[in-house]
């Protein structure tokens, strides 16, 4: 059962024991279960249809005597307060996907475009709304292959992308985006500036300063098939892009973090991944459980 026909039956109070368990596997539940608990505050008083029917038979029999409608009106009100609050919450609800550490995952948007996330990343957008608003939230890094069609927009903390059908690459980290197109045209708008990539071009900031950079040759991104490649990259980024395919806390001893690097590790093997970004240092490493030390040799 999908989860707009989950949450109707949870409204309904209809759910089965196996419905329930699966209401309560959705990622908004607990936003859902606050969302009941708040409606109850203004839940409109008992309401008994037989009295309210004798009133108003009795009011007809003895045309004397005014009806008393305001009650009968603010309890319809505070009904129709309730429905509509309930409604309003579950059509501009957004759908999450997140990815932790380590774990990538391809999800189809509503219109058959593809996002692909990267480690500890996270995508958001309503699927009601979609029609008339092709727009994305992102937080990480994603690479879409957009359907053609009307707008569609990303929206990070550092910047818009803006295309009409497309393929390109988007990583958002902390002080730090990057943009790739590989096919199509991207409008990209960062710092009130806007500018457009065609295929092959990158627009990369790192602390909010504009990197020069070579012209991208892959036909797509090389974390897409388990490789992280850096060309010229601050160290810093390569440690965090390797705490967050490995699940791994790095601990830098007398290491200038600032120093260029330019190489690639594979997401498949930790020890070769590890050799990869320490030999060409001639930085040595120790590993213990879930740790792993750099320092000088």
């Amino acid at each position: 059962m999908n989860r707009e026909d989950l949450i109707k039956k949870w409204l309904d109070n209809n759910l089965n024991t196996d419905e329930l368990e699966a209401f309560k596997k959705l990622e908004d539940y607990e936003s859902l279960v606050k969302l009941s608990d708040s409606v109850k505050h203004f839940k409109a008083p008992e309401y008994n249809t037989s009295e309210a029917l004798q009133d108003v038979l009795h009011a007809i029999k003895t045309p004397k005597k005014s009806v008393r409608w305001i009650p009968i009106l603010s309890r319809i009100a505070a009904i129709f307060v309730v429905c509509f609050g309930v409604y309003y919450y579950t059509t501009t609800l957004d759908t999450t996907f997140k990815t932790l550490a380590s774990q990538k995952q391809t999800i189809e948007l509503p219109d058959a475009s593809t996002v692909a996330l990267n480690a500890t990343t996270t995508v958001s957008f309503n699927k009601k709304q979609w029609n008339t608003n092709r727009q994305v939230q992102l937080n990480g890094e994603a690479y879409f292959k957009v359907a053609k069609g009307s707008k569609f927009e990303v929206i990070t903390d550092a910047g818009t992308v803006t295309v009409l059908g497309t393929q390109f690459n988007i990583k958002q980290r902390h002080n730090y985006f990057e943009v790739v197109c590989y096919e199509g045209l991207v409008g990209v708008t960062y710092n009130n500036n806007e500018t457009k990539l065609q295929p092959g071009n990158r627009l990369l900031l790192i602390d909010g300063k504009l990197i020069a950079t070579e012209k991208e040759n892959q036909i797509e991104p090389s974390w897409i098939n388990n490789n992280s490649v850096f060309k010229s990259l601050p160290y810093r980024e390569v440690i965090a892009e390797f705490e967050r395919q490995y699940d791994m806390t790095i601990n830098l001893q007398s290491i200038n973090d600032s120093q260029l690097f330019t190489g690639s590790f594979t997401h498949n093997n930790i020890d070769v991944a590890l050799k990869s970004i320490t030999l060409p240092l001639h930085i040595s490493y120790t590993k213990t459980d879930d740790t792993i030390t750099l320092k000088r040799e």
